[in-house]
């Protein structure tokens, strides 16, 4: 007997599509929102796991088919994750709110921050007892292809209530048993500023110095990843979130240290020409400064010269 998706994913990146995997091997009935009519019916997918510090031989990639669902077929959806860039949530979910059934949950996981208070009071509006959930994930994932991925770490993934109707028992625990390393958290909003100060310091230098984020440990590099951290902790503030910077420095310079190989996500953008989520990340720290009356001078800095860069 088949059931019915009740959970869908907006976004087929490689957190969506990793994010997929570990719902459909714990048993749960999953599927892709098409990005238009043309993109329904079943999908295959492959998927490289993580390999062991005892596997010697080569990781072979596992084929697993998924549904993708048109914005028509949602009669059924409990609960959509929202894994699309920062700067699309709005355009990529707006459309579909009047097409998910009553008590719809939503829960978005992306980096950087802003969406989710643009997003509230939509949810609130449709008054039907839908409720925000938001979450942050540090899993290591590489898409390889369109349908293809390959984990390349472990890491915590965070999950809590936002706003509306809290998600219900049966998902959050769904959620927790499928997602390694997992944690439902009472106020998700300091977890999302803790990834963000890891973003703000790591994301702009590398795409603005072109280099791997090991780079960034040099000397030269750390007055300013002290003013970027200074002036979050300062408007996180004010935000009425208390953030310990000496903690959120060591984490920075952990996460250096930990993917000193790596190139960040927003240095591959610049390589590959395409829009970064730059205004999600140094950008929302300058914006929300501004709502206080604040300046951010070192956060504006960056801002403005990843925004020229990309041009």
């Amino acid at each position: 007997m088949t059931h019915a998706v009740d959970i869908a994913i907006l976004g087929a990146g490689a957190v969506g599509q990793l994010i997929c995997r570990q719902l459909t091997v714990a048993g749960m009935n999953v599927g892709f929102i098409g990005r238009n009519a043309l993109e329904s019916g079943q999908q295959v997918l492959s998927f490289t796991p993580l390999a062991s510090a005892d596997d010697h031989q080569q990781i072979q990639a596992i084929p697993y088919s998924v549904p993708i669902l048109t914005a028509d077929a949602l009669d059924n959806i409990r609960l959509v994750i929202v894994c699309v860039k920062a700067y699309q949530v709005l355009d990529a979910l707006s459309p579909l709110l009047k097409q998910l059934p009553s008590q719809c949950h939503i829960l978005l996981l992306h980096n950087g921050m802003g969406p989710h208070l643009a997003l509230a009071p939509l949810i609130n509006a449709q008054a039907n007892g839908g409720g925000l959930s938001l979450g942050t994930t540090s899993q290591g994932v590489l898409r390889q292809a369109h349908w293809q991925i390959k984990q390349t770490g472990q890491g915590l993934t965070q999950l809590g209530h936002f706003a509306g109707a809290e998600l219900t028992e049966h998902y959050r625990n769904a959620l927790l048993a499928a997602i390694p390393s997992s944690e439902w958290v009472d106020t998700i909003v300091p977890c999302l500023w803790q990834k963000l100060a890891v973003n703000a310091a790591i994301n702009p230098l590398t795409a603005l110095y072109q280099c791997p984020n090991g780079k960034l440990a040099e000397p030269d590099f750390s007055e300013m990843i002290k003013g970027i951290l200074d002036e979050l902790v300062l408007v996180a503030a004010h935000d009425g979130v208390s953030l310990d910077q000496s903690f959120l420095h060591d984490r920075v310079y952990q996460v250096i240290r930990l993917t000193a190989g790596n190139f960040s996500s927003m240095h591959q953008d610049i390589a590959h020409q395409r829009r970064t989520e730059i205004d999600q990340i140094n950008g929302y720290i300058c914006e929300r400064a501004q709502a206080h009356g604040l300046s951010a001078p070192v956060n504006a800095e960056l801002w403005a010269r990843v925004k020229q860069l990309a041009v």
